[in-house]
């Protein structure tokens, strides 16, 4: 009887289709439609896999809006149960199959990526009266306290037009903004013409055009949830840090403005607590916080948090 568990693991895990299905979600965390195109299976086959490895607890899911987001679970699962998992995967891993699985999941989330970039080349102009509107003039500025050093490089990532970097440079060394939109950058290069010690540079925050542990500190101030994957940028912000340095993030929690996604590029509705603590520590940081702020009364957007956290 004591070995009935690994039997019931083998038994599930026994469906190769299943197995591949696990891999594409220890890389990323999709949605049933993105897992279909990504497996190339109607959604019918996709839901009844998903639902046998829910029961048997291989899959962990969560709501973001009118969608639901899945993924591997393993971190509640005993050592034996995590040993026949890396066995597994070893093997399918190298199958032709799970190759093309990977090409198509590149894909998928280039796909997500599509929309932010649609957005921000058309909405440049008139970015900073939407974000004022949405979440208050100054929400993205009351986070910077806890960054001011004068001997500091900051990274900022995902600068948008500036307005950040702007606040930032009179009092550190010297700030490197980042941002994937070239209008973007063309607004925020006019914005800090006066600022000699702002470096502009042009690139995804899943592969920064920054040295290894260039930065003293980072910030990603309402940026992240444009970002199809937020695990990927932020293992890349720990690369551009030194040891012991420390990201402040500023992003919203979780809401139910679906027609963000539509209007504005949003690829995620906000995160809870949980969701951007699990992030941060998988990408290597410790000391992680996260701080609700007070909603401003005048901001027509949902609530916002502060999340820091060291460099391991």
């Amino acid at each position: 009887m004591l070995a009935q568990p690994i039997f019931d693991d083998l038994s599930v895990l026994s469906d190769p289709m299943r197995s591949r299905m696990l891999l594409v979600l220890e890389r990323h965390e999709v949605t049933v439609g993105e897992l279909c195109a990504v497996l190339q299976l109607p959604q019918s086959t996709v839901s009844r896999h998903l639902k046998t490895l829910s029961d048997a607890n291989w899959v962990s899911s969560r709501r973001d809006g009118t969608s639901r987001y899945y993924t591997l679970a393993l971190d509640e699962r005993d050592a034996a149960t995590r040993r026949l998992w890396a066995l597994l995967r070893d093997q399918v891993a190298s199958s032709p199959a799970a190759d093309q699985d990977a090409r198509r999941l590149k894909g998928v989330l280039t796909r997500r990526q599509s929309k932010s970039e649609e957005f921000f080349a058309s909405a440049s102009g008139q970015w900073d009266r939407l974000r004022e509107e949405l979440f208050g003039a100054s929400s993205a500025l009351r986070a910077l306290p806890a960054l001011v050093d004068p001997e500091w490089t900051v990274g900022d990532l995902g600068c948008g037009t500036g307005q950040t970097s702007q606040a930032l440079a009179p009092f550190v060394a010297r700030v490197i903004a980042v941002d994937r939109s070239g209008e973007m950058l063309q607004s925020a290069r006019r914005r800090l013409e006066e600022a000699p010690n702002v470096e502009v540079r042009r690139g995804a925050l899943e592969e920064l055009p920054i040295e290894d542990g260039e930065l003293d500190a980072a910030l990603m101030m309402l940026v992240l949830h444009h970002v199809p994957d937020p695990a990927a940028a932020l293992a890349e912000s720990a690369r551009v840090l030194r040891r012991g340095a420390r990201i402040v993030i500023c992003d919203m929690l979780p809401h139910e403005h679906e027609e963000y996604k539509q209007q504005m590029g949003h690829v995620w509705l906000g995160f809870s607590d949980a969701h951007i603590s699990r992030l941060l520590g998988a990408a290597g940081y410790t000391r992680i916080r996260v701080v609700s702020l007070a909603a401003d009364p005048e901001a027509r957007g949902p609530a916002l948090f502060v999340a820091s956290a060291v460099r391991n």
